[in-house]
């Protein structure tokens, strides 16, 4: 297998694993999270040398927790849960964008990635109980354990001491012992303290995302919400802009022939943002819109092509790589976010008596 080869198999992977998130938000996540743990590994067992694999790799864990952020606008429950996890991503999002504009390794333990840990406490958790239930402020402990417990210590052995855990168990002798031990202690602490003070379980344990609510299941029935109550500047626009801003930005640190300042590609993305919401509500408006999330996208891409080219030819500067690139990434988040987005409002704002309108998976 050539270094080329092999590139585009681990890149490929890293992008197409998250899109099954919003569906599997479990395992899929999980699956990408080993997959931000093996890259390295594999491309040094072929010879394969990523040219700032720092900032790849920061871009694409961004790339992946955006859509594990967009999918609890889709699936979960607990609109504290929602608020929780998007401060958790939006701090690290910034942190991000900090430390590729700077290259200060500490700003990545002072904006810890706590927002993927939460995820994945919540879809445990969902695996028997209904998060809906869980009481605010226990969400907000939650977030606080996993941010000084676990990530704090995770960040600093990473990002600051740089160290590598295969290395130190091999040369430090206690350690693998200790980290074995630590698993024990924890795994008995469950089993004996916490599982028997545990709630009955809700349901039967499953993987798949909760079926949607009542009057959000088809894009016809969220583009009749976005029709009546949403507009084109609007919160969700504001989140949508600041969202594939800031990801434009710590992108265009990676990909090459970027000359620009990060403030002018930050602007220029709000600007295609807001025009494919004024496109998006334009179309909810005139009912139109397909069910088929790879003909809605196939859709996007083609007039995201045309705008951007159209803006190229205007501008008198054309890199086709990036702005191929930049296309597909705009087209993929907004038609994420324009789908999902009407489902947490119908969840919660439109219709705040609904929240168990689906009925419970196992029943």
């Amino acid at each position: 297998m050539t270094a080329t080869t092999v590139l585009i198999a681990v890149v490929g992977a890293r992008f197409l694993v998250p899109l099954l998130i919003p569906r599997f938000p479990l395992p899929a996540i999980l699956a990408a999270l080993i997959l931000d743990g093996v890259d390295q590994t594999i491309f040094q067992s072929f010879g394969v040398d990523p040219p700032g694999y720092q900032g790849y790799d920061k871009a694409m864990d961004v790339y992946y927790l955006a859509i594990a952020y967009l999918s609890t606008l889709r699936n979960w429950t607990s609109r504290p849960a929602v608020s929780v996890a998007r401060f958790l991503y939006f701090y690290r999002l910034i942190g991000v964008v900090a430390f590729e504009l700077t290259d200060w390794r500490p700003l990545l333990m002072i904006f810890p990635n706590t927002f993927e840990y939460f995820f994945i406490a919540y879809e445990v958790y969902r695996l028997f109980w209904d998060p809906a239930r869980v009481a605010p402020r226990s969400w907000v402990i939650t977030a606080g354990a996993i941010w000084i417990f676990v990530k704090l210590p995770q960040e600093w052995w990473i990002h600051v001491a740089q160290l590598d855990f295969t290395d130190t168990v091999a040369e430090v002798p206690w350690f693998g012992p200790a980290v074995v031990a630590a698993l024990v202690v924890a795994g008995l602490a469950y089993w004996f303290a916490i599982r028997p003070r545990q709630p009955d379980p809700d349901w039967s344990w499953h993987v798949a995302a909760d079926p949607l609510p009542e009057r959000a299941v088809t894009v016809a029935d969220r583009n009749r919400w976005t029709a009546e109550h949403d507009r084109i500047l609007s919160a969700g626009t504001l989140e949508k802009v600041t969202l594939i801003g800031l990801l434009w930005v710590i992108y265009s640190q990676v990909l090459p022939g970027y000359t620009a300042s990060p403030l002018q590609l930050f602007l220029g993305t709000a600007v295609f943002v807001v025009a494919n919401a004024a496109i998006s509500l334009a179309a909810a408006r005139a009912g139109r819109g397909s069910e088929a999330m790879l003909v809605g996208f196939g859709l996007r891409v083609l007039t995201n092509v045309a705008l951007v080219g159209l803006t190229g030819l205007l501008l008198g500067r054309f890199n086709p790589a990036p702005a191929l690139f930049f296309v597909l990434l705009l087209s993929l988040l907004t038609l994420l976010d324009d789908r999902y987005r009407p489902i947490h409002e119908i969840r919660f704002r439109a219709a705040p008596a609904s929240l168990r309108d689906a009925p419970l998976p196992g029943a």
